[in-house]
């Protein structure tokens, strides 16, 4: 008995000892917390703790059809949850947790309330629009802001208990707001408008890092006593070559890499790529063209955000961290273009490196999938990625191609993302999905616009084609076992045909195994022969005595004798045309005639009819356009007392050769 007794007390004691050692290993182990208002704030500029594993999988309250229709916002039906008191209730969050973004483009002077843990009194009292505006704190610029159509907010927002935000307006149109939960039992304070020192000095680094003035990343590594070194290189790439610019046989982690090629990764060509490889890895972990891991749209430079892009001084740039175990490798690649001159490159590459190996148990490597799709299947959206793994999701650029001409309805498709088996988060339109809003309008999602973490990188209506980014910092998308996160290609169904482009970014422990072959169709860019310009984003200027008003999509042109509408035909391919445009007959019309500079392309054609009739795509003629000559003219000739002509789109077809 005092034998079992001893061996019990030996068990117990052992027992206790593995348990201690386990809970400290675990906490050494632990991902990276954030329930501390500064911690989460970090983030908003911390690049270097991206890596870093997360609790909490995101989910998202948003505007969409739940139908599958296209009406995400529209009517206001979706637009909120339940009524109470006369209000419109948009979020009802249990805690403990925090809202790390907010969307809309249609903010109101309406009150939004933010009522936290079941209070009765709402702690944020404001109207919706100023959670972005910058004028109260501490909703500040720019991390809170608006362009390209969008309205965003990041200010962290945590909750202990709970969170309902309520609406006091009559109808809230569209809406995105993401949460993340913290683990049960958390200690967290809620969100209160009143901010202590230590949080205003975090959001202040945070708004200096994002407006680029004053401190960089490698300033921010340095205040953490972080010692950065730099690796330069400077070579000379020709077809087929294949080169190493950084290359570790131990471990450490990239922080920043920095190539200056001049002109190389422009035009057309997609030829040189950009790779990495790490650790014992059987399949590269980033695997391609340079031009699209820059953010360039369409052959030219287009991103310039905090964590990619090409700089004012023509540098490409990329400062996500990307830590290894025991060895890591950058190359660049130069693929071989059948029947075409190639000219060799020169690079200047600097690396940016520390020497602290990755720790796996709380940290994951970064992996880059590229993928183009020509033509998506019918009713299947365009996938960005699908990983089985644990990780989280940090990034993704996206050029968006429709392949018929006319309005890009293609980029009303939602994006919907899966984590662990569930759907998290539904969108509501592909320009939502990147902080963005109403696109082929002016002073909207109306052309290529770089912010700190998401932007337009092109918009061009005659093009059919857009593009765009968002990177996420504070809203990582954590999962488990498995992400997949899709886009829609059109409003409903995925029927229309499109050419799509993207480079999705995580942190894991393998490739996703969803990258596609780099063929040589897919490093060229797609340019379409059938054109649109409609009268929304024309670029014209008007000559004579003529007056132009815009109306409903009309464009209405009087004169005063003898005058002229120039349109200048932006982006379009030199070659032989043919030109056709939608017009109106009308009791007042005029006289009008269509030349390509000085030369005359169609003879003067009267427009009078005593019932206004529409003349829907009219052949005008062909012409040639030259870098010098892209340009259309319109001129109105007043008859009697006739001095107006009206008309719509334009048409333009390429000519076989």
């Amino acid at each position: 008995m005092k034998k079992t007794i001893l061996f019990l007390s030996i068990f117990v004691c052992i027992t206790g000892i593995y348990a201690c050692l386990t809970a400290q290993g675990n906490k050494a182990l632990a991902p990276y917390q954030t329930n501390s208002l500064e911690a989460e704030l970090e983030q908003l500029f911390r690049l270097d703790l991206l890596p870093k594993y997360r609790y909490g999988i995101v989910e998202q309250v948003s505007s969409y059809d739940t139908t599958g229709m296209n009406d995400d916002g529209f009517s206001g039906k979706y637009s909120f949850i339940r009524k109470e008191d006369n209000k419109l209730v948009l979020a009802d969050l249990k805690g403990p947790g925090v809202i790390n973004r907010i969307w809309t483009p249609t903010p109101t002077q309406d009150t939004i309330q933010f009522y936290f843990d079941g209070e009765s009194t709402p702690r944020i009292n404001i109207p919706f629009i100023d959670l972005f505006s910058g004028k109260i704190f501490p909703f500040v610029n720019p991390v809170c802001g608006n362009e390209v159509g969008g309205y965003y907010c990041y200010i962290p927002i945590q909750y202990s208990k709970s969170c309902k935000i309520m609406y006091t307006g009559r109808m809230i149109q569209f809406h995105q707001i993401q949460s993340r939960p913290y683990p049960e039992g958390t200690p967290v304070e809620s969100f209160r408008m009143n901010w202590p020192d230590k949080a205003r000095s975090v959001l202040e680094k945070a708004c200096t890092f994002w407006n680029g003035k004053g401190l960089t990343i490698f300033d921010i590594l340095k205040n953490e006593g972080l010692e950065v070194k730099s690796v330069n290189k400077k070579f000379f790439l020709s077809p087929g070559e294949n080169i190493s610019f950084f290359k570790s046989n131990k471990g450490g982690r990239i922080v920043g890499i920095e190539l200056e090629c001049g002109s190389a990764l422009e035009g057309d060509f997609k030829d040189i790529l950009i790779q990495a490889q790490w650790d014992n890895d059987s399949s590269p972990a980033i695997d391609c063209p340079a031009a699209d891991f820059f953010g360039y749209a369409y052959g030219k430079p287009a991103m310039r955000s905090i964590v990619a892009g090409n700089s004012a001084s023509g540098v490409n740039y990329f400062y996500l961290p990307m830590p290894y175990e025991k060895k890591g490798e950058l190359r660049m690649a130069y693929k071989k273009r059948t029947g075409t001159s190639q000219p060799k490159v020169e690079i200047t590459a600097k690396v940016y490196c520390i020497d602290i190996p990755r720790n796996p148990a709380v940290e994951g490597r970064l992996y880059a999938t590229w993928r183009r799709e020509i033509e998506p299947a019918e009713g299947e959206p365009y996938l960005f990625d699908n990983i089985k793994d644990k990780g989280h999701y940090v990034g993704t650029i996206h050029l968006a191609q429709g392949l018929n001409p006319g309005m890009t309805v293609f980029f009303e498709g939602d994006d919907v993302t899966l984590v662990d088996g569930k759907m998290r988060m539904h969108g509501t339109g592909s320009e939502d999905f990147y902080n963005g809003g109403w696109y082929a309008l002016l002073d909207r999602w109306d052309r290529g616009v770089s912010l700190p973490i998401h932007g337009s990188l092109d918009y061009s209506l005659q093009m059919g084609r857009t593009g765009a980014y968002r990177f996420n910092l504070t809203d990582k998308l954590t999962f488990e076992e498995e992400l997949k996160l899709t886009i829609e290609h059109g409003p409903e169904y995925n029927r229309i045909p499109v050419d799509y482009t993207s480079v999705a970014f995580f942190y894991g422990n393998k490739p996703s195994g969803m990258q596609v072959q780099i063929t040589e169709q897919l490093r060229t860019v797609f340019y379409p022969t059938s054109h649109v310009f409609y009268p929304q984003l024309m670029d014209f200027a008007l000559g004579g005595n003529t007056e132009i008003i815009n109306r409903r999509g009309r464009l209405m042109v009087s004169t005063e004798g003898e005058g002229m509408v120039r349109l200048l035909l932006s982006d379009i391919p030199e070659g032989n045309y043919k030109i056709s445009l939608t017009y109106f007959s009308i009791p007042e019309g005029a006289s009008f005639s269509i030349w390509n500079r000085q030369k005359m392309i169609m003879d003067w054609k009267d427009t009078f009819s005593e019932k206004e009739r529409r003349m829907e795509r009219q052949e005008i003629g062909s012409f040639q356009i030259t870098r010098q000559t892209n340009s259309i003219s319109i001129r109105i000739r007043k008859n009697d007392n006739r001095n107006k002509f009206h008309f719509e789109n334009l048409y333009l077809e390429r000519l076989k050769d």
